[in-house]
């Protein structure tokens, strides 16, 4: 059976209603490369309407429902209204709020943003008058379709619309029209930094290609918007099979990079032994990088060059970390040790210096590069460069430290060196250990540790 950190799970939150069901296509047309599973939200699909109808209520649902099911590494991803609800439960992922680990990108369909959602209030207030009587008729659902759609449905695709449209609560309709379309949640979201795919249709009006842009910014910095023609704002069934398409490339390319989390340390990071800011810590760093990462310290000679140096500082076996571009994000930040050798400019300087005198020097071969570092690091390296020998000696320390630091910091790594200090506690007391005794582990703390880290002379 494949593993979910090879075929992950696409959870999709659907649109304004529709339920789970909207997704079967798209399912079908991903099987072998992403499972969809899709979530009916309350008062839509096969779920009763919630008292509590808020955009928090239905987080927190959505929340309890992946706290079920989510493991391993994972997506989120909604349509339309499942767009704004997914933006708020991954920003509560990555703040370490939601008892959940794992989620490495989101996929959205021509999603609400945070912002309240561009609507003309003629057409607002039509659709509210469709449930002023009960539950929408199927005149008016036909009507919402063919609004909704560039061309008209299948009749399969027809069929399951206007079944789910007919079904869904008035209470919930009305909820999302007056109010959680209104929301302002961007405070709330902030800035979702990990990979997302964001599919519309050139033919939808408020929510299509051309809108989503400005509509997400600021918000998703790592977005890659597709556009789709033809379409209109229905595009689990305009268009599964071209949107399934996209959706495989992007998590090939974006989702599928670097280590994964072990199962048992993802249960023990989801878990109450954990603080949330620890936990929001450890599941932005567990974030697959950005292949496109544009250097903001370095130049990208300086980037490659830093990335070679890593790979004989911390060798990695199977999917790596960018080390050295979270390096680069590092110094961008102003992150550091508060401490340098007497001598040596402030650390962006030194960076750039220091890899601009081994530029000279450093051999085409690889096979060659650690005699090159490694000499160096003893003092012994080249002159005429920025730095001279010992100074560049002093540098190789610090960038050594922050290039091993920052492979330690992964959960991955964590987990790989049996390091479970981040678990000492929670919204309950701090436990802290029993015993701390060489080759003891308590009965809580993982039992599987990964293989032997490698290491490079080098280092």
């Amino acid at each position: 059976m494949p593993s979910p950190n090879d075929v992950p799970t696409l959870y999709l939150l659907h649109a304004l209603g529709a339920s789970a069901g909207s997704f079967r296509r798209l399912g079908d047309a991903l099987a072998g490369r992403v499972d969809v599973q899709g979530i009916d939200l309350p008062g839509f699909g096969s779920e009763t309407a919630a008292s509590d109808t808020s955009l928090d209520a239905t987080v927190a649902h959505v929340v309890g429902i992946l706290n079920e099911k989510a493991r391993g590494r994972w997506i989120l991803g909604g349509h339309s209204m499942g767009g704004k609800i997914a933006a708020l439960v991954a920003s509560r992922v990555l703040n370490g709020i939601a008892p959940l680990t794992g989620l490495a990108g989101m996929v959205l369909l021509a999603p609400s943003p945070p912002r309240p959602e561009p609507m003309d209030e003629e057409r607002r207030a039509l659709m509210l008058s469709w449930v002023n009587d009960g539950a929408i008729s199927e005149p008016d659902a036909e009507t919402f379709i063919d609004q909704n759609t560039a061309r008209p449905l299948d009749p399969g695709a027809q069929s399951l619309a206007l079944t789910d449209l007919r079904r869904t609560s008035p209470t919930a309709w009305r909820a999302w029209l007056e109010t959680g379309s209104r929301v302002d949640a961007r405070a709330d979201v902030g800035t979702l930094d990990l990979p997302v795919l964001v599919l519309a249709g050139e033919d939808d009006a408020d929510l299509g290609a051309a809108a989503q842009p400005g509509l997400l910014a600021g918000v998703y910095p790592r977005a890659r918007f597709h556009a789709l023609a033809d379409t209109g704002h229905m595009i689990p069934l305009e268009r599964a099979t071209e949107a399934a398409d996209a959706i495989a490339a992007f998590v090939a390319d974006e989702v599928l990079a670097g280590p994964v989390v072990p199962e048992e340390w993802a249960r023990l990071i989801a878990g109450d032994r954990v603080d949330d800011r620890v936990r929001g810590i450890l599941n932005r760093r567990a974030v697959p990088d950005d292949r496109g990462y544009a250097p903001r310290v370095l130049d990208l000679a300086q980037l490659t060059l830093l990335r070679e140096i890593a790979d004989l500082v911390v060798p990695q076996d199977g999917p790596a970390i960018d080390i050295a571009a979270r390096v680069d994000a590092q110094l961008a930040r102003g992150d550091g040790d508060g401490w340098r050798r007497d001598g040596l400019p402030p650390d962006p300087e030194a960076y750039r210096a220091g890899l601009d005198t081994l530029a000279a020097h450093w051999p085409t071969d690889p096979a060659e590069r650690e005699t090159v570092l490694g000499a160096a690091i003893e003092g012994n390296g080249p002159t005429g460069g920025p730095l001279d020998a010992g100074l560049l000696a002093a540098w190789l320390e610090d960038a050594r430290v922050d290039l091993v630091r920052q492979w330690l910091s992964h959960p991955a790594s964590m987990a790989r060196t049996g390091f479970d200090g981040f678990a000492t506690g929670g919204r309950a007391p701090i436990r802290g250990y029993v015993e701390l005794t060489l080759g003891r582990r308590e009965d809580w703390e993982p039992a599987g540790v990964g293989g032997t880290i490698a290491t490079g002379d080098a280092a």
